[in-house]
């Protein structure tokens, strides 16, 4: 991996895009509950949906999508070498999960991280999103369907890209989500985990 100094400056902008928090900021302008007070207090799009409804949470699920997708897509336009692209990815990435903005207490960064997969290869996006709808459909669980998805992408991106750095990149991305739903994991494995659905479903 060929890294250059200033690369720090695409993983800084990534960052700071990523910090922003569509939950919060959507769920004010909508006079609805701050999410990190109801629920699971997880500023993400399930919670919102749990507790703000359908709108809301579509208008959250998107922000967070483009907060990955937008500064990939725009540093592979300044910057084509793949390590500028991985570093903005991942900066982005943690902006979401540790931003600085609210005290380093954010999501658990699932549609974030579909965002800079779909920006670094929009095929490998596009499957990872089928896998989760396809778990999604049979299991009911929101968590299992991300972690069964997280876990293949960081496969179909090498196979699809061929980048050593992009898939290792995604594949620190899938590390930390899994550590993101640590709860989330034990609660699948002891069954209760609740569905998709039911609004006690504290993800």
């Amino acid at each position: 991996m060929n890294f250059e100094p200033h690369y720090l400056i695409y993983a800084l902008a990534g960052y700071l895009v990523g910090s922003v928090s569509t939950a919060i900021i959507t769920c004010k302008l909508m006079g609805l509950q701050d999410p990190r007070r109801v629920g699971s207090h997880n500023p993400g799009a399930t919670n919102v949906l749990r507790h703000g409804g359908k709108k809301a949470a579509i208008i959250t699920l998107i922000g967070d999508m483009l907060k990955g997708l937008i500064p990939v897509t725009v540093v592979s336009l300044v910057e084509p070498a793949t390590a500028a692209i991985a570093i903005a990815g991942l900066g982005a990435f943690l902006g979401h999960i540790y931003p600085v903005y609210y005290g380093l207490k954010g999501g658990k960064g699932v549609a974030t991280y579909y965002g800079v997969l779909a920006g670094f290869n929009w095929m490998a996006g596009i499957a990872a999103l089928i896998i989760w709808l396809l778990t999604a459909l049979v299991s009911k669980i929101s968590s299992l369907s991300a972690l069964v998805s997280a876990l293949l992408a960081p496969a179909i991106l090498w196979q699809l890209s061929r980048s050593p750095e992009l898939s290792l990149t995604l594949l620190v991305m899938t590390a930390l989500l899994y550590w993101r739903h640590r709860s989330n994991i034990q609660n699948i494995i002891s069954g209760r985990e609740h569905k998709i659905g039911v609004k006690k479903d504290y993800e």
